[in-house]
């Protein structure tokens, strides 16, 4: 008789630890599956942001420039007493994707639209936003975009920001310059050069 009393509380013990075991386990699943959600959410915004990354650097890496060639100089006054006033170089698409504006900064005809910044640096000064003109060489369409396979010959005028008295030194010989070409999309083209020994009306500064 007693051993009948027990075996029922017996069997209804079995029937909440069961219960319980189940509602543990819906619990457990549950958790995971938020947690999986959020793992799995987080994993997508994080390959987005990657994602985001990458096409941005793609971005600024083919809309970089280089320079092609040499840099020239041009002394102007007379034989003996000559200033440099302007320098050229020639720029291309280094790697032959996203086309760059190169409008140029022209004081002659009053342009105030350029986006490309062009910057001088010596030991004596900074000029921030130099005047410059552009022509193109060879293959291209008739606009102020540096495209695929086109060459733009770059003149930066340093005679007008003197005279204009930016310009607190006018370069001379043994003079160490940079000229650093900005564009609003795209890594900088930083050139540093010295003028030689003797100012020359043209001189190859490599």
């Amino acid at each position: 008789m007693l051993n009948k009393l027990y075996k029922g509380p017996r069997r209804d013990e079995r029937g909440i630890t069961g219960l319980e075991t189940a509602i543990i386990l819906i619990a457990f699943v549950v958790v995971a599956s938020v947690f999986a959600y959020t793992v799995l959410s987080a994993g997508i915004f994080s390959s987005q942001k990657g994602q985001e990354a990458v096409y941005s650097g793609l971005a600024q890496t083919r809309a970089t420039m280089e320079i092609k060639g040499s840099m020239f100089a041009y002394g102007n006054g007379t034989p003996g007493n000559l200033t440099v006033d302007r320098v050229s170089f020639t720029l291309t698409n280094a790697m032959k994707g996203q086309a760059v504006d190169l409008t140029p900064n022209d004081p002659a005809v009053g342009n105030n639209t350029h986006v490309t910044i062009i910057s001088y640096t010596d030991n004596n000064q900074h000029i921030s936003d130099l005047p410059w003109t552009i022509q193109f060489i060879g293959k291209n369409n008739a606009d102020t975009l540096l495209e695929q396979d086109e060459q733009a010959v770059i003149t930066v005028d340093l005679e007008t920001v003197a005279n204009g008295g930016l310009l607190t030194v006018s370069p001379g010989t043994y003079s160490t310059f940079t000229i650093e070409v900005k564009p609003v999309i795209g890594a900088s083209l930083i050139l540093n050069r010295t003028f030689p020994a003797r100012i020359d009306p043209v001189m190859d500064l490599h």
